[in-house]
């Protein structure tokens, strides 16, 4: 019975503590009498006592390090504060934890000297306008850097970027006289599209204006010159009568005479009558020829 008992106590004292479940996303590195032995992985593990040890206790999951503001130069002689957020990964935790001592505080001052690297060969317009492609450089150096600590860097950001005061308002107020220069252009350029809308409006006008014109005249002259076709139709169509009706020649005599008092009754100040109405018969006898040439 006591036999037992020493049994149980040994189990509970010795074996007992030496049974490890791994979690998952977690990782064990275990040494054996002072030397690296092997990794657990996730699962059901049980060590050898006094011979096995757990030398560190490793997170796979991606870690996110926000690192304070760092100064730097850039290569105009411009001191600004930049604070970086760091997103790795522990890829190999053997090579995490004999690679490099203290590897976070490795990490933080490798992107230090890196970001002042980088910014100190671009000028303060470059440094705040290019933040992604300087995101992407420190992203290679570190990934090739931390290869060899078994740590994978995924994304490198520059959360803040802190500029001194009188360079802050010397961009303020290079950004005023940019939005002012903007609305004189867009102004400018809306006083010149008036102008050409008004230019081709008046242009469009006068070509109406020409046009209706033109109308006007055509319409006129169409007016005048069926006027005078209705005139010389009722002439036609009066002297067709007279040769219908069978003129004889008093009643031509008759017509000279109403001719000869048209004439008087006209402008003309002088008229020349015939001596005698015999030379009237001739002239009725001249109107009745011309009425056959008409004819």
């Amino acid at each position: 019975m006591t036999l037992l008992f020493i049994i149980l106590i040994l189990v509970v004292v010795v074996i007992l503590p030496n049974i490890r479940i791994v979690p998952q996303a977690k990782a064990y590195v275990i040494e054996r009498l002072g030397s690296y032995h092997t990794t657990w992985q996730n699962g059901l593990h049980v060590k050898i006592p006094f011979i096995d040890r757990v030398s560190r206790q490793v997170s796979l999951k991606e870690i996110v390090k926000d690192f304070d503001p760092q100064p730097v130069i850039t290569k105009d002689n411009v001191t600004m504060q930049i604070d970086t957020v760091v997103y790795f990964q522990i890829t190999d935790p053997k090579l995490y934890t004999y690679g490099v001592d203290q590897p976070i505080s490795a990490i933080e001052n490798l992107t230090a000297t890196t970001l002042r690297n980088i910014i100190g060969e671009l000028e303060l317009d470059q440094t705040l306008t290019s933040r992604d492609i300087i995101n992407s450089k420190m992203r290679s150096i570190l990934d090739e850097a931390t290869d060899s600590w078994g740590i994978k860097v995924n994304r490198v950001e520059l959360k803040n970027i802190f500029s001194p005061r009188e360079i802050q308002e010397a961009m303020e107020k290079q950004m005023r006289a940019e939005r002012e220069r903007r609305e004189s252009i867009l102004k400018a350029e809306g006083e010149k599209r008036s102008s050409i809308l008004i230019a081709e409006g008046e242009k469009e006008s006068a070509i109406l204006r020409a046009e209706a014109e033109k109308q006007s005249q055509i319409k006129k002259a169409e007016g005048e010159a069926e006027a005078i076709l209705k005139i010389k139709q009722a002439e036609a169509e009066g002297i067709e009568l007279i040769k219908k009706a069978g003129a004889d020649e008093k009643v031509l005599t008759l017509k000279s005479l109403e001719a000869l008092s048209n004439m008087a009754n006209g402008e003309a100040t002088k008229i020349i009558v015939p001596s005698d109405l015999a030379n009237v018969a001739t002239l009725s006898t001249t109107v009745k020829e011309m009425l056959k040439s008409n004819k």
